[in-house]
């Protein structure tokens, strides 16, 4: 069995990794965000002189945001979790993980995962972010360096 990877470049590979998930939201939902911000910017900047944000104005700018979040969660959710399990389920690695040469295996085998088992940590690992990241915390405590979701589906993440 290939050596366990290293907390840093799973770190690393956790920030490329949600680099492209934010970039890959950001382009589905372009048109959303930029009519989000596009009217707030420009009342903004029409009195160049004074750039005072009224209370009103930061009221407006919150509900229009907390709106947008609430309409799209669940579909961020879905770009993550299917972002994750089909990429470990395809060849082990997701992009952060292939720029790093590490890989998700099973703890036992060392083979590639079961799409069962790619879903399982993909799901788990969003539970995890959403309960401040003590998920992720484990794995400093941990031999194997493996995360909540990596344990509870039975996976390493290994240097390809």
């Amino acid at each position: 069995m290939s050596k366990i990877a290293s907390s840093q470049k799973r770190i690393a590979a956790f920030v490329i990794d949600d680099i492209i998930i934010s970039l890959l939201f950001f382009a589905i939902f372009f048109d959303q965000i930029d009519s989000l911000l596009a009217s707030e910017i420009t009342s903004l900047f029409m009195n160049k002189d004074l750039l005072v944000v009224s209370p009103e104005t930061m009221q407006h700018i919150s509900e229009k945001t907390t709106l947008f979040i609430k309409e799209n969660l669940l579909v961020f959710i879905a770009i993550k979790i299917m972002y994750h399990t089909f990429l470990i389920w395809n060849n082990g690695m997701t992009f952060g993980k292939y720029m790093l040469k590490i890989k998700a295996v099973d703890e036992k085998s060392g083979a590639n995962l079961s799409f069962g088992k790619s879903l399982l940590r993909a799901t788990v690992r969003i539970l995890s972010e959403f309960v401040l990241y003590f998920g992720f915390f484990i794995a400093f405590f941990n031999p194997k360096v493996q995360t909540l979701h990596d344990k509870i589906s039975g996976v390493i993440v290994a240097d390809a």
